[in-house]
């Protein structure tokens, strides 16, 4: 076909960069394409091109992509433009897809089966629970497997060393090596292979047979790779093998794009492509026709702040619209029932665009209650077995079986009581023998006086948790048995506990809460997407490659996104800047889903770095928020500690300087009129200052007093 008549009838539409893609078909070319560039087309009238106006057999073409779903999407593209007739021979593959074929042609070769592949998780998830059984002398949740899968998955594709492994399961706080190698054996030993293995098989393969490598670089003279930026360390290798040092490579990516991290992402081959590809060309498309202009620029500007990158600018073709749109809240809890109004008004679609699954589980479960229609994307079942829950949800438990020793044995030393295991056996033991509460068997064994008193403390808070509204047992186990202090020394992560938080506000007693959680997992692993609802619901990762009329980005706070801060850069790890650049891609990549309106939640009493560069002039809570209305202010321990003037005494205060921070169930205390007792419950508001308290004293008796009104009046704790 002539080139003249092939460019009017397909490509009238395309700009000369576009153009210029398309036509570029001999040797190493990356082609670096901004958000909404159209690379889609680029790559489908590319196609068309070698086919029809360079006259390439499509056997000769091997188009690799991301993911099975993208592979259909760009076959089916194709066929749509230029017909099945076309499209016959061509070869749309997974990287997976070509390393399969590799393998069966080598096995032929030797005359040996090839290992077979898992395609059931259900057989490597029991594999991998067993080792980690052995290994961890603990027994794994749904989490904790995929945790270990994911890491495994990591560091074949990034083909890390021993060395290197050793010190990620450190970071991780997990005997990975053990458990890698451990996994590696057993799966050689039943002639099995995973997807990660594949690919490392392949290669192989391809690097010590000359002669399969050339029948394969024969057979594929030209390779397009789509989504190159999330293409992983091993993958790259391959491809390059398949491609050699200057053969015909078309890559198409953007590094600014790269956000699969966790699963070994190497946005590097993309900043490497010139060294690695003799003679390399280097392509831009930086023309975004999504986004209106206010949204690009403000996006360009953002990602600009990251290092690792080519040099590059996204321009506008879309005139400027609504500007972006900062909506202060309250709070992060305050932002439910903004979405709920936006939920019960909505018009236009729109997408609540969110860091992790778990930022949107308080609105679903609202959502639900209301029977308010909802589309939501790869909903990601693991919150529900995360460590974190599971031991809020067996401590919630054990409240109402306090006879239960499989409870008690999960969750015992995770409240700072110092007990050892032997002692909890025994415990155990004993309340079985007696049929009495475990804790009420620390009466019997020889504990000193500080671990008894930590236990009493903790029998008092299970005792009173049975009459908390779910809420506040959640946070009486946070912030006063010990659990917050636990997650604490163990670095991990609280974020859940806020959910919990969330959830738990709905529900008035602890049975329903624990219904409730299990209700929201089955409601989301059920659920079918709802093509017709105009309110989306979805992670930025699973957002990567659509478009919304109007997103709404929530929950961009410190801690949660970006999940941690770099102080100094100076200072900062090469591992810690790399993690930082890739939540910042990650941010960029959720603007850019936005065609016609952005919406950015920002918070009162909690800061964003991400939403501070954009807004630099305005004013950012600190770190710890300062009063506001006196519902909602939390007051200074000096504050608590000056005699409280709008309450009616009969008295003067006597003293301020002996009140406490704060109260623990369990201390013992003096008073003057009824002598020496033990807290044994605190009320606390919303703010978790303590406000109400009671004492049972020594001669048995329970009274009632104020906070920190007692403590003016001279209570003063004795231990």
């Amino acid at each position: 076909m002539n080139e003249n008549y092939f460019f009017e009838k397909y490509t009238a539409k395309l700009n000369d960069q576009q153009l210029e893609a398309v036509k570029t078909v001999e040797g190493p070319v990356l082609l670096l394409a901004v958000p909404g560039s159209g690379k889609t087309t680029v790559l489908v009238h590319r196609l068309g091109y070698m086919l029809m106006v360079k006259e390439i057999p499509p056997e000769n073409i091997l188009t690799l992509t991301y993911t099975v779903a993208a592979t259909r999407d760009m076959a089916e593209r194709f066929v749509k433009v230029f017909g099945e007739d076309a499209a016959r021979n061509l070869e749309f593959r997974t990287i997976n897809g070509i390393c399969a074929k590799i393998i069966s042609h080598y096995a032929r070769l030797i005359g040996k089966t090839s290992f077979e592949l898992i395609t059931d998780e259900k057989i490597s998830g029991k594999i991998l629970t067993d080792i980690y059984v052995k290994v961890m002398n603990d027994y794994p949740t749904e989490s904790d497997i995929k945790t270990v899968r994911t890491l495994i998955t990591y560091c074949k594709n990034m083909c890390l060393s021993r060395d290197e492994i050793e010190k990620l399961g450190k970071d991780e706080s997990i005997e990975l090596l053990k458990i890698y190698e451990a996994y590696n054996k057993e799966l050689k030993s039943r002639s099995l292979m995973d997807y990660d293995d594949q690919m490392i098989y392949a290669y192989r393969m391809l690097k010590n047979s000359p002669d399969l490598l050339e029948f394969y670089r024969n057979k594929y003279k030209y390779i397009c790779v789509d989504e190159a930026q999330d293409t992983s360390k091993i993958q790259h290798m391959i491809i390059g093998l398949l491609a050699g040092k200057s053969g015909n490579l078309f890559m198409v990516g953007d590094e600014d794009q790269s956000i699969y991290g966790f699963r070994a992402a190497y946005p590097e081959a993309l900043l490497n492509f010139e060294k690695e590809h003799l003679g390399a060309k280097v392509l831009v498309m930086d023309k975004n026709y999504r986004s209106n202009a206010t949204i690009v620029e403000t996006a360009d500007k953002f990602i600009q702040r990251n290092f690792n990158r080519h040099k590059k600018h996204m321009t506008a073709t879309r005139q400027a619209g609504a500007d972006i749109s900062y909506v202060t809240l309250q709070s992060r809890e305050s932002q439910y029932s903004f979405l709920l109004d936006i939920a019960q008004n909505i018009s236009v679609q729109t997408a609540v665009l969110y860091r992790d699954n778990e930022c949107i589980l308080p609105l679903v479960d609202i959502l639900e209650r209301k029977n308010i229609e909802y589309r939501i994307k790869s909903s990601d079942m693991a919150f529900f077995s995360h460590r974190v829950v599971a031991d809020v949800v067996n401590i919630l438990k054990f409240a109402l079986n306090p006879m239960d020793p499989e409870l008690f044995l999960k969750v015992y030393f995770k409240f700072q009581t110092f007990l050892r295991k032997q002692d909890a056996m025994q415990m155990c033991d004993i309340a079985d023998r007696r049929h009495c509460g475990i804790l009420d068997a620390a009466e019997e064994i020889e504990l000193n006086k500080r671990i008894l008193g930590n236990v009493r403390s903790l029998r008092t808070h299970f005792m009173h948790m049975t009459s908390d509204s779910p809420i506040k047992a959640i946070n009486r186990i946070q912030k006063y048995m010990g659990y917050g202090d636990y997650l604490k020394d163990n670095n991990i992560d609280d974020n859940k506990l806020f959910t919990l938080q969330m959830l738990a506000k709905n529900e008035n007693t602890i049975p329903g809460f624990l219904d409730r959680l299990e209700e929201l997992k089955d409601i989301l692993s059920q659920r079918k997407e709802n093509y017709r609802s105009k309110l989306i619901l979805s992670t930025i990762h699973s957002s990567k490659g659509l478009e919304y009329d109007t997103v709404i980005l929530i929950d961009v706070v410190n801690g949660v996104f970006p999940g941690k801060i770099i102080k100094s850069f100076a200072q900062a790890t090469p591992e810690e800047k790399r993690e930082n650049e890739e939540e910042r891609r990650i941010f960029y990549v959720g603007m850019t889903r936005a065609k016609d309106k952005l919406i950015i939640f920002k918070y009162k009493d909690k800061a964003s770095v991400f939403v501070g560069e954009l807004c630099p002039k305005e004013k950012w809570a600190e770190e710890e928020p300062e009063p506001s209305s006196r519902k909602n202010r939390k007051k200074s321990v000096n504050e608590l500690k000056k005699p409280i003037s709008y309450l009616k005494q009969k008295k003067a205060p006597v003293s301020s300087e002996n009140v406490p921070s704060n109260l623990v169930i369990g201390s013992r205390v003096t008073q003057t009129k009824y002598g020496t007792g033990t807290i044994v419950d605190v009320d606390w508001d919303e703010d978790e200052i303590p406000t109400k308290f009671i004492v049972e004293f020594d001669d048995h008796t329970k009274k009632k007093f104020m906070f920190p009104v007692a403590f003016n009046m001279g209570m003063e704790i004795t231990d």
